[in-house]
Order: structure tokens, then C-alpha cells, then sequence
């Protein structure tokens, strides 16, 4: 098997795909069979309020009707909507507060997931949002232009809540971005596409995952983008800038165009790549984000889909029927990455994926909200290897900061060139293996803890999620 194969189709994707696992039986799910036929819907930049030089976001956490198939109305979570989130537009320098306040009639949180913020302004289960309560993420964002987003992290209740809605996006720009001739028109030319799917019954979501679906993760039958299911993004001809989230709870996604086009991947979960790499295909976990740039501009009146190659089904149709009235030619070099050199690491730490009898665990320790695992001094360069001895796949995600990939399974070379920049996820395959480098170089706290964790929700829950402090 080729290493681009192996890191495309794991063993776990592919006993799903051949035996249907992960799949809940379509005789109890509507499938797309009343699903309609609807244009791409684009969440709505949020404007904030200046107060004495503070951009502050006002969103609510709420319980929501929203019509995924025409005229019927299913029970969701939203916020600001009655699914998913307002796009949360930021700029680097900019003193921010984001304030959420919870209308639902459960504890919730909501994380920054993305962004470098001080501990205590995280969104962990640390800062817990009781109904009818207020919690405000107060920062200065202090990073490069990316594509971050927002999502509960309520202890053993996040996989439930964010598949029920409660996402949502964050742009960062900076100096940079905005002089680079790339897409940048908001909800035009450059687009988010939070990709997910879910399992519905009698036209509602259901979220009941059995005990294998939780070892697995679960993986929906129904593919949704920005909350609907199979849109239509109408286009005009000319470069297209797609800002993809995996926003789902436990799919891996390998994407591509219905006719194989090469399209440019620009930018990781954290900043730009330095260059700009041709790709047929982009695998994304749970969590990842790609920003791709896609030229139409010869497809004027042609009609392409985005879709997922593990399973052969569409995401997005892509109607090409606007003549541009701008146009944009993609840089060929895109930023300067700041890079560490493995013999400049201080320290080697080792985190082993595991778990059994339902419960999962980061070496040997499952999470507790009272325990730290790991003490990082700030400024300190480390070396951090993941081991997965599972026979499922996993991710890592890692709060407060960034790293950059040196090895999978023991080797360089298999780290792909789209992957080498700035991330904050990366998968972990059945019985395979990361290093990655690392420097915290924000804030720090003694006693209120960062996450990491496996970024497969159902995982997450059952305690694979691990607490470090910077110091």
C-alpha cells in the first residue's frame, strides 16, 4: 500500500466503508430522501460593539427549530441562529470580549478552539456557562492570519452539544493577508464550509450513540454544510477560497472535486503555508481546518461537487453561473513560518492514546477535572510524540498554542506538504504514531489548566483529555 493510501484510508475507514459500520440503518433515518433543494447558506458576519476600544461579540447560546428538510422543523442548538453560530471576524491586535450567554437549560462552555488565549479565558470545563448566565472570553488576539472556531467543551457532553449546533467560525486576519491577492470577500468569494453529518430519525436529530458507535466515534449517514444538507453554492468564475472545517464528531473526510481538478490548499488549522500546495485531495479529521483556493474561472456555467472519497457522497454542488466582475491570481509565496529545529528541544514528553472496557485514557490516566498531568515552561521548546496503540483511529488536539509536524511513524518523509504548517490537530491512526514540535509562548497560569485530547468527540467524553499548566 502506498504511504498517500495509508494515510488516506486507515483500517477502522476501511471496515466502515466495507461493512457499514458507523452507519446507523437507514430504515430509521430520513437519510436525504425529503431533503431540499437550497442554496448555500452563509453564517452571518457578527458585527461587534466598540466599548472604550473593545470589540465586543455578543452571542447566545440557545435552543433552536431549524428546517433541514422542507417544512418540517427539527429540534437543534444554535447560537445566534438555530443552528450553528455567527462567523466571529477578528484582527490580529484587536482587544476582544466575546460574550456568551446561555439560553439553554443546561451547564454548556464555549471554546476558542484555535486561538492563543490566557487559560482562564479557554473555554474549558473550567469556565462553565449555567443557564441564564453571562461568560465573556476577554483577550488581545496576538496571532497570524487562520481559520479558527468556536464549540462547547462541556465535560462529557460535547460530542451531544456540538452535534445539536453549538459551532461556530473565527477569521483572523492580519497585515499580511489582507495584502495578499487572495479571495477575500466575504460569503463571494471566500467561504466557510463547516462539512458534518448526522443521524436523523422521523426528520430529527439523533444523537444515541451506542456503546461501539462511542469506541468508533459516531459517524452520521446525512451530509450537511453551514446546516444544510447537500446546498448549492452558486459562483461566480474566478478563484474561489473555501475555508474548510471537519466540524464533525468522529468522520474523517477526504475531499476532492466531482471532476478531479487540482485545486491550491493555502493555509493549516493556524496560519498560511509558506506556499501554496496542488492537491486532488485534502484529508481532514475531526477538527482540522484547510483554507483551499479553487479557480471556475473557465467553468462558467458548469456544475462541479465537492465530495467525500471514503464514502463517494456529495457535500456541496457548485453551480458556476455568474460572470466574475473581480478576479484574483494566487500568490506563489504566501508567509514566513517561524520554525524550531529538533535539536533545540529541551524536553521529550510521550502521550500514549489507549482505552478499554468504554472508557478511554492518555497514558494510562483518564480525564479528571482536579488533576494536572503536565507542568510546560513557557518558552520552552519540546519535542511531544503521540502514540495511538489502538486499533481505531484518533487525533490530538493541543489548547493554548501550535506545533508543526516532524515525523509519522517514526519517518519524515511521511509527513505531506500541505502538513507542514502551523496545526493544532493531526491524526493518529490505528496503531500509528506523531512527533511534533512545540514552544508555549503566551501566558501562564499555575492552577488553571489547557487541554489535550483526542479530538474525536465521543472520545473526548470518555476520558481521553489530558490538563497541562504553563509555567
Amino acid at each position: 500500500m502506498k504511504r498517500r493510501d495509508f494515510l488516506t484510508l486507515s483500517s477502522v475507514t476501511a471496515l466502515w466503508l466495507l461493512t457499514g459500520c458507523g452507519m446507523k440503518n437507514n430504515s430509521s433515518s430520513s437519510g436525504n430522501s425529503n431533503a431540499f433543494s437550497r442554496e448555500l447558506p452563509i453564517p452571518k458576519l457578527l458585527k461587534p460593539t466598540d466599548i472604550n476600544g473593545v470589540k465586543n461579540y455578543n452571542l447566545t447560546v440557545q435552543d433552536g427549530k431549524h428546517q433541514f428538510f422542507e417544512g418540517i422543523q427539527s429540534n437543534t442548538m444554535g447560537i445566534n441562529s438555530s443552528y450553528l453560530g455567527d462567523t466571529i471576524l477578528i484582527q490580529n491586535g484587536d482587544s476582544v470580549s466575546l460574550n456568551f450567554t446561555n439560553k439553554l437549560s443546561v451547564d454548556t462552555t464555549m471554546h476558542s478552539h484555535g486561538m492563543h488565549v490566557p487559560s482562564s479565558m479557554d473555554g474549558t470545563p473550567h469556565q462553565t456557562i449555567k443557564p441564564n448566565t453571562t461568560w465573556s472570553a476577554k483577550y488581545t488576539v496576538t496571532q497570524k492570519a487562520s481559520t479558527s472556531w468556536y464549540h462547547s467543551h462541556a465535560m462529557h457532553k460535547t460530542a451531544e452539544q456540538v452535534y445539536m449546533g453549538l459551532a461556530g467560525i473565527i477569521i483572523v486576519e492580519d497585515s499580511e493577508s489582507k495584502a495578499l491577492d487572495l479571495p477575500k470577500t466575504y460569503g463571494e468569494d471566500d467561504i466557510p464550509l463547516v462539512l458534518q453529518d448526522r443521524v436523523f430519525t422521523n426528520n430529527q436529530i439523533n444523537y444515541s450513540p451506542s456503546q461501539m458507535e462511542k469506541m468508533r466515534g459516531y459517524i452520521g449517514d446525512t451530509f450537511i454544510v453551514n446546516g444544510a444538507i447537500e446546498p448549492t453554492f452558486y459562483s461566480p468564475n474566478k478563484e474561489i477560497r473555501f475555508r474548510i472545517l471537519n466540524g464533525s464528531n468522529a468522520s474523517i473526510y477526504n475531499l476532492g472535486f466531482s471532476d478531479g481538478r487540482e485545486f491550491k490548499q493555502i493555509a493549516t488549522d493556524g496560519a498560511f503555508l509558506e506556499k501554496p500546495v496542488t492537491l486532488r485531495k485534502v484529508l481532514l479529521s475531526p477538527a482540522e481546518r484547510a483554507e483551499i483556493v479553487v479557480d471556475l474561472t473557465n467553468d462558467l456555467n458548469k456544475t462541479l461537487t465537492l465530495t467525500d472519497a471514503n464514502t463517494n457522497k456529495v457535500f456541496l454542488k457548485i453551480n458556476v453561473n455568474k460572470q466574475a466582475t473581480t478576479t484574483t491570481s494566487l500568490p506563489s509565496t504566501l508567509t514566513t513560518l517561524t520554525k524550531f529545529s529538533s535539536s533545540q528541544s529541551v524536553k521529550n514528553r510521550t502521550f500514549t492514546l489507549d482505552g478499554q472496557r468504554g472508557e478511554f485514557s492518555i497514558n494510562g490516566k483518564s480525564m479528571n477535572m482536579s488533576v494536572i498531568n503536565e507542568s510546560v515552561p513557557l518558552g520552552d521548546i519540546e519535542i511531544w510524540e503521540v502514540k495511538n496503540s489502538m486499533r481505531i483511529d484518533h487525533n490530538f488536539h493541543i489548547h493554548a498554542t501550535h506545533f508543526m509536524l516532524l515525523e509519522r511513524n517514526g519517518s519524515s518523509a511521511n509527513i505531506l506538504p500541505n502538513e507542514k504548517g502551523y496545526k493544532d490537530v493531526a491524526l493518529v491512526p490505528a496503531n500509528g504514531s506523531i512527533k511534533f514540535i512545540v514552544k508555549m509562548i503566551d501566558y501562564t497560569d499555575n492552577t488553571i489548566p489547557y487541554m489535550y485530547h483526542c479530538h474525536f468527540l465521543e472520545h473526548e467524553d470518555a476520558g481521553m483529555m489530558g490538563q497541562f499548566v504553563v509555567v
